[in-house]
C-alpha cells in the first residue's frame, strides 16, 4: 500500500501531495516531531519557530548543535564516532560525531548538548564548548532536508567504554584517532553524513590543542 502526506506550512499554504518514503514515515513517527526548533537568519539570530518536522519537510533553517566526545590515550586523542540508527529519518547506517540535535525554543544551544549527549549515548559531557559554527543545507531521497546553522560543541565524558547507547538513536560507536579518521573521510565519504566532514574539519584544527588544555 502507498502512503500520502499533505501538510500545512508555516503561512498556511498546502504542501503538494507525495509519496511517502518508510523513512519519511519514520519522521511522522519520531517522538520529537511536534518539538518546536528554532529558526534563524544567516547570522543565527530568531526569526521564528517551527516543530522539527515542519522544518525539516519545508528546508527551513534552524539552529542545530555537533557534539564532538575526546578522549587522550596513549596513542594520542581519540574522537568518539556513532553511527546513526537504520531507523532514523535521515542518514540511518552512517558515521557521524558523537551527538546531533537541535535546541529547542527557549532552550540554551549548550543545555540542549549537554541533554541530548546524555539522551543518546547514556553518558555525560564535560566541559562543553563551542570551537566552530557553519550553515549547510542537504536535501535527501525521501523528501526531508537539513537546512542549519550548525554549533560544533567540543567536550570530554564520563564513560569511555561499554558506553549505554540508545539502539533507537546509534547503532555503534568507536573511538579513532585523527589520522584514521581523516583516512576515512577521504577514502570513504559516502559512509559518512552530509555534515560530519565540515564539523571533524573545524574539530581537526582545533581538537588536538583543546584536548590537553581541558
Amino acid at each position: 500500500m502507498k502512503h500520502f502526506e499533505t501538510m500545512s506550512s508555516l503561512e498556511g499554504d498546502t504542501i503538494q501531495l507525495r509519496e511517502m518514503t518508510p523513512n519519511t514515515m519514520q519522521a511522522l513517527q519520531d517522538p520529537g516531531r511536534d518539538d518546536l526548533l528554532i529558526l534563524v537568519d544567516g547570522l543565527d539570530r530568531k526569526i521564528g519557530t517551527a516543530t522539527k518536522l515542519e522544518a525539516h519537510l519545508q528546508g527551513l533553517l534552524h539552529r542545530a548543535f555537533s557534539v564532538v566526545l575526546m578522549r587522550e590515550s596513549p596513542d594520542g586523542p581519540e574522537l568518539l564516532l556513532a553511527k546513526r540508527a537504520l531507523g532514523k529519518y535521515h542518514s540511518g547506517g552512517l558515521w557521524t560525531n558523537s551527538c546531533c540535535s537541535h535546541p529547542r525554543d527557549g532552550e540554551e544551544t549548550i543545555d540542549a548538548a549537554y541533554r541530548r549527549v546524555e539522551e543518546e549515548l547514556g553518558i555525560k559531557a564535560i566541559d562543553l564548548h563551542e570551537i566552530a559554527a557553519f550553515a549547510y543545507r542537504a536535501e535527501f531521497d525521501n523528501g526531508l532536508c537539513e537546512y542549519e546553522y550548525d554549533h560544533v560543541l567540543l567536550g570530554q565524558c564520563t564513560c569511555t567504554d561499554d558506553i549505554p547507547f540508545d539502539p533507537s538513536e546509534v547503532s555503534e560507536v568507536r573511538w579513532v584517532s585523527f589520522d584514521t579518521l581523516a583516512q576515512e573521510l577521504a577514502q570513504k565519504p559516502k559512509h559518512f553524513t552530509a555534515w560530519a566532514p565540515m564539523v571533524f574539519s573545524a574539530t581537526m584544527a582545533r581538537g588536538q590543542d583543546s584536548i590537553r588544555v581541558m
